[in-house]
């Protein structure tokens, strides 16, 4: 069975499908795989960021077989915008102490990395004995900040990506693989 995004099934407003569902696949279980390997003995938080990375974080986690729990926290640094304004604000805060816990972030991108390092050193604040991050989409030299991810899904180019879990003014979120946003849908904003 072919599991590639068919021509007919690419949403209009994209330019290119980048990753398919099948390599979304292969590559939550490959990481799921390394996570559970590196957390054999120890049990780990699972921090989804908000809204974008619960697609990953619901697929990722199914490939876990180490001891986990589960928790989100929405931040925004974006608004409707296609480009980070630079300040993080937390919208939504963990229910959860972290003082003690290992917490591994699971981001939908890196972009600026601006969220990624507020997150840690936050989280490295709060008392958390350890912080990693998995993140889904690492955009190729847009970081302003360096962040050090130790579980990398997909480098892609510097352009404006959208679906599984990826938005544009809060749409495109539920396309099943990720693609280039055509400029002309944020060109004018």
């Amino acid at each position: 069975m072919n599991n590639e995004v068919s021509v007919t099934a690419v949403h209009p407003d994209i330019e290119r499908v980048l990753v398919t569902e099948e390599q979304l696949r292969k590559r939550n279980a490959d990481l799921g795989a390394m996570i559970s390997h590196d957390y054999t003995d120890r049990e780990v938080l699972v921090v989804g960021v908000l809204k974008g990375a619960a697609w990953f974080v619901s697929d990722l986690t199914r490939h876990m077989t180490c001891d986990f729990t589960v928790d989100y926290m929405a931040v925004s640094s974006y608004g409707a915008a296609h480009k980070s304004s630079g300040v993080v604000r937390i919208l939504k805060d963990l229910e959860v102490p972290l003082e003690g816990r290992h917490v591994l972030i699971a981001e939908d991108i890196l972009d600026t990395g601006l969220t990624l390092k507020y997150l840690i050193r936050n989280f490295l604040g709060r008392g958390a004995a350890s912080v990693e991050v998995a993140a889904c989409v690492v955009k190729e030299g847009a970081q302003e900040e360096e962040v050090d991810v130790k579980y990398e899904g997909f480098v892609l180019p510097n352009e404006f990506v959208v679906g599984y879990g990826l938005d544009y003014a809060q749409r495109y979120r539920g396309l099943p693989y990720i693609g280039v946003l055509r400029p002309s849908v944020y060109e004018g904003e």
